[in-house]
C-alpha cells in the first residue's frame, strides 16, 4: 500500500478493490465511514442537485484520498457520490482509524501531511469560485491537477470549474 501505509501505518484495516470505468463506489445518502485512496487510476467526488445536474467536487488521481468526512465525523448522511472515471485500483480504509490513538509524534506529523494536502486543495478551491475568473479557476485546476487535462473529458472539467464546456473550449482556444 505504499504511500498509504507510509503515512498511516500498517496497523491501518484495509483492502484493494479494482473497478471498471464509470463504477459508483460510494452513494450519496448513506452514512460513510470509508477513506478512499487511489493506488492506480483516477475518481471523482460529485454531488447532484434537484435539477439532476452533477457538480463535481474533487478529482482523485495516483496518491489522492477522497473521502466524505463530514459524514463519517458527525454521522451524517453522505453528501456525495465517489465514481471512477478510469478503471482504478482503489485502497478502500476505514476512517476510524482517525478516531483512535495517534499519540506519537511521528502518527501525528505523518497524518497532518494528509490533513494539510485536503485542507490546502479545499482552500484555494473555495476561493477561487468565490473570486476568480473562468479563465483564472482553470489555470488553477491545471496547477492543482497538471497531469489530469489528457484524462478527463472536457465537460467534467467544465463542471468541476462551475462553467459550460463551450466556455472551457473558448478558454482553452485563447491559451
Amino acid at each position: 500500500m505504499d504511500f498509504l501505509t507510509e503515512i498511516l501505518g500498517t496497523e491501518i484495516k484495509a483492502s484493494i478493490k479494482y473497478f471498471k470505468k464509470r463504477e459508483i463506489i460510494q452513494k450519496q445518502g448513506f452514512v460513510s465511514k470509508n477513506g478512499f485512496y487511489v493506488k492506480k487510476g483516477l475518481i471523482r467526488s460529485y454531488s447532484v442537485d434537484e435539477k439532476g445536474k452533477e457538480h463535481i467536487f474533487m478529482f482523485g488521481a495516483e496518491e489522492w484520498i477522497i473521502a466524505d468526512l463530514e459524514s463519517n465525523v458527525f454521522n451524517k448522511p453522505t453528501q456525495l457520490y465517489i465514481e471512477t472515471i478510469e478503471a482504478s485500483e482503489i485502497v478502500i480504509f476505514s476512517l476510524d482509524y482517525f478516531n483512535h490513538d495517534l499519540s506519537t509524534k511521528e502518527k501525528l506529523q505523518k497524518n497532518s501531511i494528509l490533513l494539510t494536502r485536503r485542507i490546502g486543495s479545499l482552500q484555494r478551491r473555495v476561493i477561487q469560485l468565490m473570486s476568480s475568473s473562468a479563465k483564472q479557476r482553470y489555470e488553477m485546476f491545471l496547477e492543482t491537477y497538471p497531469l489530469l487535462p489528457n484524462r478527463l473529458p472536457q465537460k467534467m472539467i467544465a463542471s468541476y470549474l462551475g462553467i459550460t464546456p463551450e466556455a472551457l473550449s473558448k478558454i482553452r482556444g485563447e491559451r
